[in-house]
C-alpha cells in the first residue's frame, strides 16, 4: 500500500496549520493548506486565524476568502461562504459553527457540492468530517458522509466484494476494476474508487471508518485480499479489523490467508495466524513459531503445540541448547513456561557472549524471582550491550538500599557509556534522598534529551527541605546544589527554595 505522508503525526500537522495561517495573516502567502492537507492542518488553520483575528490583528487588504471564512464576527464568514472559490474543507469546518446562519449556509453548500462533486468531496473531505463529528454540532456532517458512501456502497459492488477479477482485452487481469457476476463491467466504479482511496487513506481514522463501512457492504470480503491489508497496515486496531475479516471471509483456512497473516508486523494478527493454524489442520508447525519475537505470539504457539500433543517446554530446552547459538526470543520463551528446573540453565545464560541472549536471561530469572549475586548484577551495570545494563539495573532495584551510592555515582560521568549512565540514574532516583538529588544535578545538561529531561524534572519536584534529607546533606551541600541548578527556576521559585534552605533571598 502506499501511504505516501504517513508519520507526520496530529502534533507537526498542526503547527504547518498554524504556520500556514500565520504566512496568510502577514501576506507572505496567498495559498491555503495544499490540496491532500491532512484534517489536522485545516483545523489548526482555522482556529489559528480566528484566535488571531479576534485578538484585534488586522487582516490583509484585501484579505483572501480563507481569512474571511475564519473571521471572528459571524455576518462576514456568512458572506465569505457567498463568494465562490471557498475552500471545501473551510466550508464544512463552517457546518459545525455556534452561529445558527452562518452554519446553515455552510450545510447547503455542502450539500450542493456532494452533489455536484460527489468523489472528489467524499474522497477530499471524509477525514476531516470524522474529527468534526467529535463536535457538539457535528452529528450532521459525519451523518451525512456515511449515508452519502452507504447510499453509493449499497447501489454498487466494490472490488473487494467481487467474485473474481475482471478481463482486460487480450485476456489479462484488469486489477482493481469492478465486474458484476457475469464479467459485465458494475455500475458504480466511483464508488469504488472512492472507498479504495479512503481505505489507503494516511489519516488512520478515515482508514478505520473506511474499513467497517466497506466489511459492511453487499457480498462478502476476499479473505487473502482482507490478510494482505491486515500485513501491511501501520495501524493496530484497523489491523484488527483486517485480520477479523481474513478470517471469517471465504478461503480463510487456505494455506495463502494464513500464511500472509503470519508474516504481518504487528503481533496481534501474527497471533491469529498462528492460531489460525489449528482449524487449518496445520498445528505441527507451530514450533517454528516458539520464538517469535512477540510473547502474545509465543503464547499462541505454545498453545497449538500443547493442542498437538507436543511439549513447547522440551522444545524450547532444546532451542536453548542449540549449538548454533539460541534465540534470546527462545530463552523468553523458556522463562516464560515457568518450571523450576530452568533456573540454573538460564543462570548459565548469564554469561553467554551474546548481548541479547544475556539480557533475555537476565529478565527470565527477574520473571521467576531467582536470586542473583548483587555482584554480578553491578558488574553487568557495565556491559556493552544497553539491554544488559538495563536488565541489570531493574534487578537490582529491591536491593538499592544495600547498594554503595559511590559506587553508582562513579558511572554518571557524561564521558561514560549513556546506557550504564541511564542504569545507574535509574539506580539512584529509586534510591530517593541526597543520592537522588546529586545525580539529577549532575545530569541537568547532560547531551542525551531524555536523560536531560528526566534530570531536571527530579531537580525541579525536590522540595529542597533539609528535613527530607534525614541528615545525609548539611544546608551547604544543598546551597551549593541549588545554585548549580538555579537556571531550571523563575525567580519566585528560586527564592522559595532558598527560603526553604534557611539562605538570604
Amino acid at each position: 500500500m502506499n501511504r505516501t505522508g504517513r508519520g507526520t503525526g496530529p502534533g507537526n500537522d498542526a503547527a504547518t496549520g498554524r504556520a500556514l495561517a500565520e504566512e496568510l495573516l502577514d501576506g507572505r502567502a496567498a495559498a491555503v493548506p495544499a490540496p491532500g492537507a491532512g484534517p489536522d492542518v485545516w483545523l489548526a488553520f482555522a482556529e489559528q486565524v480566528r484566535s488571531r483575528a479576534h485578538g484585534g490583528r488586522r487582516l490583509p487588504v484585501p484579505a483572501p476568502p480563507a481569512l474571511r471564512l475564519c473571521h471572528p464576527r459571524g455576518w462576514i464568514r456568512e458572506a465569505a461562504l457567498a463568494e465562490p472559490g471557498a475552500p471545501v474543507e473551510l466550508v464544512a469546518v463552517l457546518t459545525t459553527d455556534w452561529a445558527a446562519p452562518v452554519r446553515d449556509r455552510a450545510r447547503a453548500l455542502m450539500e450542493d457540492t456532494l452533489r455536484a462533486h460527489p468523489e472528489a468531496t467524499l474522497r477530499a473531505v471524509t477525514p476531516l468530517a470524522l474529527r468534526l463529528g467529535r463536535r457538539s454540532r457535528g452529528d450532521w456532517i459525519l451523518e451525512r458522509f456515511e449515508d452519502a458512501l452507504r447510499r453509493q456502497a449499497a447501489a454498487a459492488t466494490p472490488w473487494w466484494h467481487l467474485p473474481g477479477p475482471s478481463t482486460a482485452p487480450g485476456g489479462t487481469t484488469a486489477p482493481g476494476s469492478a465486474t458484476t457476476a457475469d464479467g459485465a463491467a458494475a455500475p458504480g466504479g466511483a464508488t469504488a474508487r472512492v472507498l479504495a482511496a479512503l481505505l489507503d487513506c494516511p489519516d488512520r481514522q478515515a482508514r478505520q471508518f473506511a474499513v467497517r463501512l466497506a466489511l459492511a457492504g453487499p457480498g462478502r470480503a476476499d479473505a487473502l485480499e482482507c490478510a494482505r491489508r491486515a500485513a501491511a497496515e501501520s495501524d493496530p486496531a484497523t489491523a484488527a479489523l483486517w485480520t477479523d475479516a481474513a478470517l471469517a471471509g471465504p478461503g480463510s483456512e487456505g494455506g495463502a490467508v494464513i500464511d500472509v497473516l503470519i508474516g504481518a508486523r504487528f503481533p496481534a494478527v501474527r497471533a491469529a495466524g498462528v492460531t489460525a493454524l489449528r482449524r487449518a489442520g496445520r498445528a505441527a508447525e507451530g514450533v517454528s513459531h516458539l520464538a517469535d519475537r512477540s510473547g502474545l505470539v509465543r503464547a499462541c504457539a505454545r498453545w497449538l503445540v500443547g493442542q498437538d500433543g507436543g511439549d513447547a517446554h522440551g522444545h524450547y530446552r532444546w532451542l536453548v541448547r542449540d549449538p548454533a547459538g539460541p534465540s534470546p526470543y527462545a530463552v523468553a520463551g523458556l522463562a516464560e513456561c515457568g518450571r523450576s528446573e530452568d533456573t540454573d540453565l538460564l543462570r548459565g545464560l548469564v554469561a553467554h557472549p551474546v548481548g541479547p541472549v544475556r539480557a533475555a536471561a537476565l529478565a527470565g530469572l527477574r520473571r521467576r524471582e531467582a536470586v542473583v549475586e548483587d555482584s554480578v548484577l553491578l558488574a553487568l551495570l557495565d556491559d556493552p550491550a544497553p539491554s544488559v545494563a538495563r536488565e541489570a539495573s531493574l534487578g537490582l532495584l529491591p536491593a538499592v538500599r544495600r547498594l554503595d551510592p559511590s559506587y553508582l555515582a562513579e558511572r554518571l560521568d557524561v564521558r561514560g557509556p549513556l546506557h550504564v549512565r541511564r542504569a545507574t540514574f535509574r539506580l539512584l532516583r529509586a534510591r530517593g534522598g541526597i543520592h537522588a538529588l546529586r545525580a539529577a544535578v549532575a545530569l541537568i545538561d547532560d547531551w542525551h534529551p531524555r536523560t536531560r529531561t528526566t534530570a531536571r524534572a527530579a531537580v525541579c519536584a525536590c522540595q529542597w527541605q533539609p528535613a527530607q534529607f534525614d541528615g545525609e546533606a548539611d544546608t551547604a551541600e544543598l546551597a551549593a546544589l541549588l545554585k548549580r541548578s538555579a537556571k531550571l527556576f523563575d525567580d519566585y521559585g528560586l527564592g522559595l527554595r532558598r527560603s526553604r534552605l534557611g539562605l538570604k533571598t
